[in-house]
């Protein structure tokens, strides 16, 4: 199992990538780097592909709105150029909030949207052919009732370092995981409980492995949980309280919350109105006290060997094929031992 984990901002971009190449020599294998509405990804990837030697550089995501998808496929094959073949396309759609509060675009069609994304970076890689598209939101060249009537197909000036550069997509509901089994190379889901995951997710994968393309390999399912690994440490699993509790509880609208919805779905129903209840009319430390000890226990990969042993064991046997972890610890010496123990680990599994 390859393991991965997603930069931190805590430090900036230099500090981040310190530790990124201290991870990158205890056994880190993906780095996915953020953007949300902070600086931007893809100056830092680029600062990442210069400071490391074999660490895939992942975006983890890039929005699918606030660039074109010929911009998309350009910044992509840049960094997998400057890489040496060494970055994945991590994309999602983010939420109305971030697209329509800080972009000023309209939130729309995010399936549909991804779907041609991807189709279109796809093309621009190969550069068999001028780009042209005719989709249901994009159409390339811009048609001439739309515009001035100069746009004409271009095709990419460099040729790529590959091209075939994988994509990852972030998605969660129904039909955007059906489509992300379908076409892309890795899934990045988020609340992944491995042992709930098949009730959530199983047959929207099933559907969407049933139209992939055999030439493609078998999509790359990234999830896992914190890591600290010890004798003792069984109480810094109630350090994700607030971020659950959060998404649980507070995040959309109380009727369209998909993460509630997953929660209920693992079998959490009552819990999962509980800890909505309790979030939305303020009472934030008893919605995170109503967190079961079972989802946090379930979720996570901290305690002795022997529990993240069996948990690693777990993750593999129902479908996670890579770990995207976050290592505890106060230092960055800390963090670094957690990653090497964590590889020693797996390679017992």
């Amino acid at each position: 199992m390859k393991i991965s984990t997603l930069m931190s901002y805590a430090h900036g971009f230099r500090g981040a990538t310190k530790e990124v190449v201290e991870l990158e020599k205890a056994g880190l294998d993906v780095v996915w780097v953020p953007e949300a509405y902070s600086f931007d990804a893809v100056s830092a990837m680029g600062y990442i592909a210069a400071k490391t030697e074999r660490v895939t550089i992942a975006s983890g995501i890039l929005n699918i709105y606030s660039r074109t998808p010929a911009l998309m496929a350009m910044t992509a094959a840049g960094i997998d150029e400057i890489s040496e073949g060494r970055f994945m396309l991590g994309l999602g759609a983010s939420g109305p909030q971030v697209i329509e509060g800080f972009h000023g675009l309209p939130y729309d069609a995010p399936v549909t949207r991804l779907r041609e994304v991807v189709e279109i970076c796809r093309k621009v890689w190969l550069r068999e052919e001028k780009l042209t598209y005719d989709g249901k939101k994009y159409q390339v060249p811009l048609p001439a009732d739309q515009g001035t009537g100069l746009g004409k197909p271009l095709k990419i000036i460099n040729h790529p370092y590959r091209e075939d550069i994988p994509v990852a997509l972030a998605t969660l509901g129904e039909k955007s995981v059906e489509m992300t089994a379908e076409i892309a190379d890795a899934w990045l889901p988020a609340f992944y409980m491995a042992e709930g995951a098949a009730a959530v997710w199983g047959d929207a994968l099933k559907k969407g492995a049933a139209k992939r393309d055999p030439g493609r390999p078998p999509l790359d399912i990234y999830a896992g949980g914190a890591v600290a690994i010890g004798d003792n440490l069984e109480s810094y699993r109630d350090m994700s309280r607030p971020g659950i509790a959060l998404y649980v509880g507070g995040m959309g609208a109380k009727e369209k919350n998909f993460y509630n919805q997953v929660f209920r779905k693992y079998g959490y129903e009552q819990e999962a109105e509980t800890i909505q209840n309790l979030y939305l009319s303020g009472r934030k430390s008893e919605a995170e006290a109503a967190i079961p000890q079972s989802y946090l226990d379930a979720t996570s990969l901290i305690g002795s060997e022997g529990f993240v042993r069996d948990r690693l064991a777990s993750l593999k046997e129902h479908g996670v094929t890579s770990l995207n972890v976050s290592f505890l610890g106060t230092t960055s010496e800390e963090r670094v031992r957690n990653c090497d123990q964590l590889r020693n680990l797996i390679e017992k599994v």
